[in-house]
C-alpha cells in the first residue's frame, strides 16, 4: 500500500483551492502542510500531497478509487467548475475491465487527475 504520493505545482495556493473544491464531493480535506511549501489532503488510507516547485513541471496521471459511480461524476462536475479542463467524461472505461467506470480532468498545471469506480 502507497502511504502518500506527492506532485509538483507551479502555484501552490490556485492547486489547493482547486483540489479542495475538486475533491469536496469525496470528503477529501487539507489535512496539513505548510504556506509556499507543500499541502497534503488525507484521502482516507493514504495522503495526497503537491509542492510548489519552480521550473519545468513534467504532468502525471494519478487515478483515485472511490466508493461509487456518483462520486465519480460528483469529483468531475466540481473539477470543472474548479477550472479543471474535462480530459473525458464521466462513463465507461471496459477497455481496463467490464465495470470499470472513470472521469479524467486536467489540474492547473496539466495534470490528469482520474476518479473511478470498478465494481
Amino acid at each position: 500500500m502507497i502511504d502518500h504520493v506527492t506532485i509538483p505545482v507551479s502555484n501552490l495556493e490556485l492547486s489547493r483551492a482547486f483540489y479542495e473544491k475538486t475533491f469536496a464531493p469525496l470528503g477529501w480535506k487539507v489535512a496539513f502542510g505548510e504556506a509556499n511549501v507543500f499541502w497534503a489532503f488525507d484521502i482516507g488510507q493514504g495522503l495526497f500531497e503537491f509542492e510548489q516547485h519552480e521550473g519545468a513541471i513534467t504532468p502525471v496521471h494519478i487515478a483515485f478509487r472511490v466508493q461509487s459511480r456518483e462520486l465519480v461524476d460528483a469529483f468531475h462536475a466540481a473539477g470543472m467548475e474548479a477550472g479543471a479542463k474535462d480530459n473525458g467524461p464521466p462513463g465507461p472505461r471496459t477497455l481496463y475491465t467490464p465495470r470499470y467506470y472513470a472521469a479524467f480532468l486536467l489540474d492547473p498545471d496539466g495534470h490528469n487527475i482520474e476518479a473511478m469506480h470498478d465494481e
